[in-house]
């Protein structure tokens, strides 16, 4: 067969229509941030924090359409961190990159977290260090070996992952409606101020970043935006998704504020499986728990693919060190995982030491690092992207949404720490980045000194330039692993 009709023929299999982009955005952005960082939201904001979750879906489609328009105009594998390095330098780059590495990292630590919560739910007595550190590893084997099937495999966990939201709203109506009798709450409808507002304005504001955050990966859907047979349809694609998850978002929480009083919603316990406690169906909570696990270690590992996709990139393109690009035996990303790993330990050891705080701690700290990538994606966009009609409006509207979401978590005694932990973060990804930039600049000096012949043959033997930690090579146009 001709090679080139062939890759062609498979190219063409890949590409995407609008609205399969769509679906595969909703399948994959439902994860435990919705799940259980609900619960969190609502105890903090109380059942007014369906209109955060409004706003929240109006910054996420702003950051979308800025990121889908710079896939359209400028077709990048490196996406958002692209686009930071071609708008601000190659400073911007390294920042991007590793701040989105960064909140993947901790994404995946709240999502340990959860379904160790989730866990405990039917084994209440086991440590929750146990479940972190079982599905952890689970999901570091899972990416070890490279699974070819799992890209299946997740389209039957998505499938169940919708199924089961459409099962908690039916269920839901039917409790409400009387269908189903033995609900283990009077369902009321919080119609006052204080039944909508309990912690006033500060409280909704303190909430505004875990509804954000149940938006999560909507960076790696503009990812995905190049495989669309009309690039242009991006932005209608991303419009219906988040549509479809604001109503979904919406109807359900409202479904489960209205099911379950204020005080008996916790960030040990899904929401929705409070809502469906009834006398005539015990096995229901049972049954969604196991299908909260099966959806979370899904998302789980799949922020677990994007992290190891990122750290390799990072060390190909001179931003990480070289050695956390090679793989063992040519296929194995052994170096990366080590590295992974020792995140993931960090996370555990936490759930280790404070198991009654660490979910909230982890996933503000997740969610602040998130929208810190964000803001690069609107930044650049005003650099890259022709000025259009509202663009600058909705490119600085999202960028108050993001402000008011990071300031919120100043105001609540939960989310304080995690913001201190991205400021940490965040104050190491500069440091390191003054270090590397140092140190590249003393070994460009270098080597024009030394003049081409050197140039070359460095080039040739180590393939580095500025040290021997880091290589500059462009940005590789490779296939995306998510």
């Amino acid at each position: 067969m001709d090679l080139d009709k062939a890759s062609g023929k498979e190219k063409d299999g890949k590409k995407l229509k609008w609205w399969q982009l769509s679906l595969l955005g909703v399948a994959g952005t439902i994860g435990t941030g919705y799940f259980l960082g609900s619960s969190l939201a609502i105890s903090i904001g109380g059942p007014a924090v369906l209109l955060v979750y409004i706003l929240a879906a109006a910054g996420t489609y702003v950051v979308f359409d800025a990121l889908s328009r710079m896939t359209a105009d400028h077709p990048e594998q490196g996406s958002f961190r692209s686009y930071a390095k071609k708008a601000f330098g190659s400073w911007a780059g390294f920042a991007s990159g590793w701040v989105y590495w960064f909140s993947e990292l901790l994404i995946m630590g709240s999502q340990l977290t959860a379904l160790a919560i989730f866990s405990r739910f039917w084994f209440p007595a086991v440590p929750m260090w146990i479940f972190a550190a079982g599905f952890g590893l689970l999901g570091l084997l899972i990416v070890f070996f490279g699974n070819k099937g799992f890209d299946r495999v997740e389209n039957v966990l998505a499938v169940i992952k919708v199924a089961a939201i459409l099962m908690f709203m039916v269920l839901a109506a039917a409790l409400l409606a009387g269908w189903i009798g033995g609900g283990k709450y009077t369902p009321k409808l919080p119609l006052t101020a204080k039944a909508l507002f309990p912690a006033g304005g500060i409280g909704l504001w303190s909430a505004f970043l875990f509804a954000f955050y149940a938006y999560g990966g909507i960076e790696v859907l503009g990812i995905m935006s190049y495989r669309l047979n009309k690039p242009e349809e991006a932005p209608k694609a991303g419009k219906v998704m988040l549509l479809t998850l604001t109503a979904v978002y919406v109807i359900s929480i409202g479904l489960a504020v209205t099911m379950v009083p204020l005080s008996a919603f916790n960030p040990k316990e899904s929401p929705f499986v409070l809502a469906l406690r009834s006398d005539h169906l015990a096995f229901v909570p049972h049954l969604f728990n196991g299908v909260l696990i099966i959806a979370g270690f899904s998302t789980m590992t799949a922020s677990l693919y994007a992290v190891t996709s990122m750290m390799l990139t990072l060390a190909q393109e001179g931003d990480a060190p070289r050695l956390f690009s090679r793989k063992l035996k040519g296929k194995y990303p052994l170096y990366a995982l080590c590295l992974i790993s020792g995140g993931l330990i960090a996370a555990i050891v936490m759930s280790l030491l404070l198991p009654g705080k660490v979910y909230e701690y982890i996933t503000t700290a997740a969610g602040l690092m998130l929208l810190y990538n964000w803001s690069f994606i609107l930044l650049s966009s005003g650099k890259l992207l022709k000025p259009v009609k509202w663009s600058g409006l909705k490119r600085w509207t999202g960028l108050v949404l993001i402000v008011l979401a990071v300031a919120g978590t100043l105001f609540h005694k939960l989310s304080r720490p995690g913001f201190y932990i991205s400021l940490l973060l965040v104050a190491l990804i500069v440091g390191t980045d003054l270090i590397v930039h140092k140190v590249r600049s003393k070994g460009q000096a270098t080597s024009s000194e030394d003049g081409p012949a050197h140039e070359h043959a460095e080039a040739r033997h180590d393939g580095l330039a500025g040290g021997p930690r880091f290589r500059i090579i462009g940005i590789l146009k490779r296939k995306s692993r998510l």
